[in-house]
């Protein structure tokens, strides 16, 4: 079903899920949940349909932190630091070697609930400064101020510019606290 497929540890931990396309969209969710290269979960379904409603023909998932819980809430309180750099490495190389990427930050308020999901998205969106995203997010954004998750959008909202250096700087309080 899907031509994209990278995982580890017995597919205990995903990379990337998707279908290539001339128009990719690149969105990045807190953490994978059942989907896989055969069929698709609740968000993937989302994701997928979101993109074509707005016009790619591609899209990849990806996530702030690689290991699969379907709730957030089941995960360490610790994050696996290898998992996460590799993780980061695997966002990086796709970016870096996507022409004109535009990303979708779709990791939704449950951000909050683990301090290295916030690093995480910290680390990625920091280095990313450097190569020329376009970054997006989908309908307004939360009321602390976090892009929403696909699995909250209404297909009636539409996609918008996300000002990621804004969105670094309400990081870094949280970072701080």
């Amino acid at each position: 079903m899907y031509d994209i497929y990278a995982n580890a540890k017995d597919d205990a931990w995903r990379y990337a899920l998707g279908n290539s396309g001339s128009r990719t969209l690149l969105t990045i969710g807190l953490n994978p949940s059942t989907a896989t290269r055969e069929k698709a979960d609740v968000t993937v379904a989302k994701v997928e349909q979101a993109a074509i409603l707005n016009g790619y023909d591609g899209f990849i998932m990806l996530n702030l932190y690689p290991v699969r819980s379907t709730d957030f809430n089941e995960l360490p309180s610790e994050g696996d630091q290898g998992a996460i750099s590799k993780n980061l490495e695997a966002i990086e190389e796709l970016m870096g070697r996507t022409a004109d990427p535009v990303v979708w930050a779709a990791w939704g308020e449950s951000i909050k609930a683990r301090h290295y999901f916030i690093d995480a998205a910290y680390r990625l969106l920091t280095k990313s400064r450097k190569n020329p995203i376009r970054w997006l997010r989908y309908g307004p954004l939360t009321q602390s101020g976090h892009p929403r998750h696909p699995s909250r959008l209404q297909y009636a909202w539409k996609f918008a510019q996300f000002d990621a250096d804004q969105y670094i700087k309400l990081l870094e309080s949280e970072l701080s606290a």
